[in-house]
């Protein structure tokens, strides 16, 4: 939110001196004539005027707005779908949305209703709706997993209607930000370049394709090039597991540092064997 500024104008008293003598009329020395003087200066305080409602206006509205409101668990929880004369409402990171008009997902016997009522961040990326597997909290979840929890923040704010804060992990009691939330925007932050480097390098080198079935395993194949392993981009701060992928090189760049070839696959073949 923009603060307002105001500028203050200082006027000039002007003092009379005795005229001097006329000088000789010239295209760069001319007078307002006396009527015209007397209207530019009744313009002055009308203008002024208008400009003092204008700020007036916008400090009224800035500051008459609604706060959203704050929750709290319990308040939430009376909003789990189990009463239909009550509206239903989830929370994810902290902000609550109304989620009434899918109440048949939502609703008592919906198939997401262990979001309602509460606030299940970590179920909207392990799908689980255990307590640990839907807590709020996202403690140990790649900078990828919470990009895509803020993302899923962005599809309820798109979709349904925001109706406030949930005070604790991410919310204090005054409707702030906590440390907490500011970190996840942080992470969220990074696995967003994270993942558009990923997708840089994917253009470049494509991912294979694959297919599995009982009878005959698993395997890889390139329409164009051949199947490599490839260590993905991951995350330059936070270190993990080292993740794989199988990529096409062509010919010409099979002598890129880091490729590792199929056990058992010959090197020139376009399709392997990974079980």
């Amino acid at each position: 939110m923009a603060d307002l500024k105001s500028q203050a104008n200082s006027t000039h008293t002007l003092r009379h001196r005795p005229a001097p003598a006329a000088p000789s009329p010239s295209p760069s020395h001319q007078h307002h004539p006396p009527q015209q003087k007397q209207h530019l200066a009744a313009a002055a305080p009308a203008c002024i005027g208008l400009v003092g409602a204008l700020v007036l206006v916008a400090i009224v509205v800035r500051f008459s707005s609604p706060s959203p409101k704050l929750w709290t668990k319990e308040e939430l929880s009376k909003h789990n779908g189990s009463d239909d004369s009550l509206p239903i409402f989830l929370s994810i990171l902290g902000s609550v949305f109304d989620v009434t008009l899918g109440r048949q997902h939502y609703g008592l016997n919906g198939r997401y209703n262990y979001f309602a009522g509460r606030d299940a961040t970590r179920g909207f990326i392990t799908g689980q709706s255990t307590d640990d597997g839907a807590s709020e909290s996202v403690q140990g979840l790649s900078v990828l997993q919470i990009k895509s929890i803020v993302d899923w923040r962005s599809f309820y704010s798109r979709s349904y209607i925001y109706s406030g804060k949930l005070v604790g992990r991410y919310y204090d009691i005054y409707g702030y930000p906590t440390k907490e939330l500011l970190q996840v925007e942080k992470d969220s932050a990074r696995g967003d370049k994270l993942l558009k480097k990923q997708e840089a390098e994917e253009s470049q080198f494509p991912n294979c394709n694959s297919r599995w079935s009982e009878k005959d395993g698993g395997e890889v194949w390139c329409p164009v090039g051949y199947p490599r392993l490839v260590e993905k981009i991951s995350d330059s701060i936070i270190k993990g597991p080292i993740e794989k992928r199988c990529a096409c090189f062509e010919k010409l760049q099979l002598k890129k540092p880091g490729l590792e070839l199929y056990g058992g696959c010959p090197p020139d073949s376009k399709v392997c064997k990974t079980s």
